[in-house]
């Protein structure tokens, strides 16, 4: 370590945030567990203005534990639509099955038991504990590594399990035992509005003085980033077979993989020439749209549209488990991958 661990970093970060951090969040009005957990689930990996209408919407429609346990996988996903990552639903959704099966519906105030539930690593886990329950627990998301490896200039990639580990060490030195609630929203809040990742506005820092990239002037050197090799890109054609009473097929997803549960377009290598029967329906005419490109963390996937004009043969049903029509009808509550509810949607709409 770079420099000493002492009292009057948690002291300056205190003070900043009582003047200057974010007092205004949906979840911390009231900040109790359920909301808590939420908001922390939803914040990872995305910003806080993107997931402010989701909580909202999502607390409006399951407004406690049993709510949200005793709806369906379908109602869950459909309110995360185009938020992503959608495994954190998923497993959002088990999580409050798990709490009321074992805990009585009530959330555990118990590190262990917290961290057990589905969705949950470490630093979640710390910062419901920190924020719901007022337990001090240091933290170690995103922002919190950003503020900590420029403070202490510390090199080399916070994935790496070595940094990581020195990270953790570092971050409960400096957490205080009090304010754990103010203490775990400053460090994030200094991490997201000023300790930014590409313009940093140090001269609103109040660990400016002792932070040591400041001092030599390359705080963008930090955190070292991940060395990334070019993402692969994969294709895909999806059908957008549509009936004549407007109504498009949709295909429920795999568990597993991208888009996990999550109903879609039926889709076929580019490469196949589409038949005139399909899913026992029969095509009539088909029209290829714009082409466009989705990004996942790790590769892109160029989506080529394909809308075909279809009917059906006598005796042929297509609702199924798997199969259904959809018309975009607000009271249908199943969960869209984000780019295509947008594409149905702009269909729909013309």
């Amino acid at each position: 370590m770079n420099k000493a661990i002492d009292k009057s970093f948690s002291k300056a970060l205190l003070n900043w945030f009582e003047k200057h951090g974010r007092h205004d969040l949906p979840w911390q009005h009231p900040r109790e567990p359920y909301r808590v957990w939420l908001s922390e689930i939803m914040l990872q990996q995305t910003q806080v203005q993107t997931v402010i209408p989701y909580f909202e919407r999502f607390i409006a429609e399951f407004k406690d534990i049993e709510a949200l346990a005793n709806a369906s996988q379908d109602e869950v996903l459909h309110l995360w639509t185009g938020l992503g990552y959608y495994a954190r639903a998923r497993n959002l959704h088990k999580a409050a099955q798990t709490i009321v099966e074992q805990h009585q519906g009530i959330f555990p105030e118990n590190y262990e038991e917290i961290i057990d539930l589905p969705g949950i690593g470490p630093s979640t886990a710390a910062a419901i504990l920190a924020q719901a329950f007022e337990k001090p627990h240091a933290i170690l998301d995103g922002n919190v590594k950003r503020v900590l490896t420029r403070y202490h200039a510390i090199s080399g990639w916070p994935g790496e399990k070595k940094i990581e580990k020195q990270l953790w060490e570092i971050s409960k030195l400096h957490t205080p035992d009090h304010s754990a609630a103010d203490y775990t929203q400053a460090i994030m809040d200094l991490g997201a509005t000023v300790c930014s990742r590409s313009q940093p506005n140090c001269s609103a820092c109040p660990l400016s003085n002792n932070c040591l990239a400041f001092e030599q002037g390359n705080q963008t050197d930090y955190p070292t980033s991940k060395k990334r090799s070019a993402l692969p890109v994969k294709q895909t054609t999806m059908l957008l077979l549509q009936n004549t009473q407007g109504e498009f097929l949709l295909q429920k997803r795999p568990a597993q993989g991208i888009w996990g549960n999550l109903w879609s377009l039926p889709e076929v290598d580019e490469s196949i020439i589409i038949e005139p029967e399909l899913f026992g329906l029969k095509v009539k005419s088909q029209k290829s749209i714009p082409a466009f490109r989705h990004t996942f963390s790790h590769f892109h996937l160029d989506i080529k549209p394909l809308l075909c004009e279809v009917s059906t043969y006598k005796n042929t049903v297509m609702e199924s488990q798997n199969h259904v029509w959809y018309k975009g009808d607000p009271a249908d509550k199943r969960g869209l991958p984000g780019p295509v509810k947008k594409l149905l949607e702009s269909l729909l709409e013309n």
